[in-house]
């Protein structure tokens, strides 16, 4: 069984599903629903994580609040292990407004400590024993940076919504050696990937939502992956971390970076099909008989 370590990313989130985001005037609007659950991009990474059989960790800063432990116990129950340090401004909630579309409004109502206290120790002593880390972009993970380094540990990091420019994001981009992030925000996307690859990332994936993703490897040959339209959208929220982690999965798995961009796109179609952040039923088996549905050829797994 593979190792995942997972460092930052965990809030208790409220969903509210609209027909369309708001305009920025006063006025009321009726959701089409709405409800609180478990959010943030280290969450979303560990619980695919652990449905695709690796042994997984994640640490990220929660409160000692009753949102808090709530999270911890959500975590622990679908079999993560869950390493936390107490924020004093409490766990990170947000608020996400979701239109038909499947775009997303996050507001930060609870943003948590830009620079919390944690064991930098205690996460530093992980880090030679895991078979991959995953390095989230919340403030006080740059900090692992140079343990994670000292281990020999190659550093896969989801830059999310990145415009090209954000100085923000400089110390993750310099430190990864795999990269994902969405063209959201950058449409200069491919002039970007060039420039990491050049740089000597060993892979760099841009997704593009409803038009798929692109791929560029470090042998220089540019990957263009469709999404799958059989699968229906009910809420996008999480579709980027099950991605990744359905990408990483075939990595693991020794398969060609393509065939590991389908596997991402599966994992993230079937996410769509749920409120949650990762596919009920998800597993390696499901993977493999998508895949075969998909795409028409058998995947030789481990």
């Amino acid at each position: 069984m593979p190792s995942a370590l997972v460092i930052g990313g965990v809030s208790f989130n409220i969903m509210v599903y609209l027909d369309r985001l708001p305009e920025p005037v006063p006025h009321s609007i009726f959701s089409r629903g709405f409800h609180e659950t478990i959010g943030s991009t280290g969450a979303g990474k560990a619980l695919n994580l652990c449905k695709l059989g690796f042994d997984t960790t994640l640490h990220a800063p929660i409160g000692d609040d009753a949102n808090g432990r709530w999270v911890a116990s959500y975590l622990e129950a679908a079999g993560v292990r869950f390493l936390y340090d107490i924020d004093p401004m409490g766990t990170q909630r947000h608020v996400n407004l979701m239109d038909a579309a499947g775009q997303r409004v996050s507001i930060f109502i609870v943003p948590g400590t830009f620079e919390p206290a944690f064991d930098r120790a205690r996460l530093a002593a992980l880090v030679p024993g895991s078979d991959y880390v995953l390095l989230n972009i919340s403030n006080y993970c740059r900090q692992l940076v140079p343990d994670i380094q000292a281990a020999g540990k190659a550093i896969w990091c989801d830059l999310h919504d990145y415009d090209g420019t954000n100085p923000y994001h400089h110390d993750f981009i310099t430190a990864a050696d795999y990269l994902l992030l969405s063209s959201d925000a950058l449409p200069g996307y491919r002039d970007f990937m060039a420039r990491m690859i050049a740089q000597g990332k060993q892979l760099v994936v841009c997704t593009h939502g409803a038009r798929g993703s692109t791929a560029l490897t470090a042998a220089g040959e540019w990957i263009e992956t469709p999404i799958i339209p059989k699968y229906a959208p009910v809420d996008a929220n999480g579709a980027g971390d099950s991605f990744f982690v359905g990408m990483l999965y075939g990595h693991a798995q020794g398969l060609g970076v393509r065939q590991c961009l389908r596997l991402g796109t599966i994992a993230s179609g079937l996410c769509v099909t749920t409120h949650d952040l990762a596919f009920p039923g998800l597993s390696p088996a499901l993977l493999a008989s998508e895949y075969a549905a998909a795409y028409g050829e058998p995947l030789n797994l481990k």
